[in-house]
């Protein structure tokens, strides 16, 4: 057992890769958090408390890491879990909403059935920059009329504006550790 805060545990775990995936980019990599088992459990422990005691219906996980992340704390929460996914990647019927990439434009998707109108949900992912992904992924849910409990990340770029944007729509935004100047 280390003594170590949440934050210092969690920059411990996160490697850094420099460079990647073009040069000047400091990649935050969280697959070495995953893989240390002490600070994967106090991430989904710091991820779920704000929200213990409150109506969760739904944790909606946005590709790839946000299933990860999603799917446990949906489980400590005893709450559905829904996969916003890219483009194409699911079997039913979907709604689907575009959104600015920094050299283009994506889209991705959920199943129409998967949230029901007026159902709690908190959106979860890895990490928060800009916030294209989390205010894309925030629309396509009230598209459906979903009430947005929060969205939760386990890193935020500050400098980059992103959890600020999502917190503009109304949306409360949790994170664990903050990387700034990147």
């Amino acid at each position: 057992m280390t003594n170590d805060t949440l934050e210092e545990t969690l920059k411990k775990a996160i490697r850094t890769i420099s460079d990647y995936p073009k040069p000047g980019v400091k990649f935050r990599d969280i697959t070495t958090l995953m893989g240390n088992a002490g600070a994967f459990r106090r991430t989904i422990d710091a991820l779920v408390y704000p929200y213990i005691g409150l109506k969760v219906d739904k944790i909606a996980g946005v590709e790839a890491r946000g299933f990860i992340l999603g799917g446990a704390v949906a489980h400590q929460l005893s709450a559905g879990f829904v996969p916003i996914r890219k483009k194409g990647k699911l079997p039913y019927d979907t709604v689907r909403i575009a959104y600015s990439l920094e050299y283009g434009i994506d889209e991705m998707e959920m199943h129409r059935d998967a949230v029901k109108p007026g159902e709690r949900v908190v959106l979860v992912d890895d990490l928060i920059a800009t916030g294209g992904t989390a205010i894309a992924a925030a629309e396509l849910l009230r598209q459906i009329d979903a009430e947005i409990v929060a969205a939760c990340f386990v890193i935020n770029l500050p400098d980059h504006g992103g959890a600020e944007k999502l917190r503009q729509l109304g949306v409360e935004v949790h994170t664990l550790v903050s990387y700034e100047g990147d």
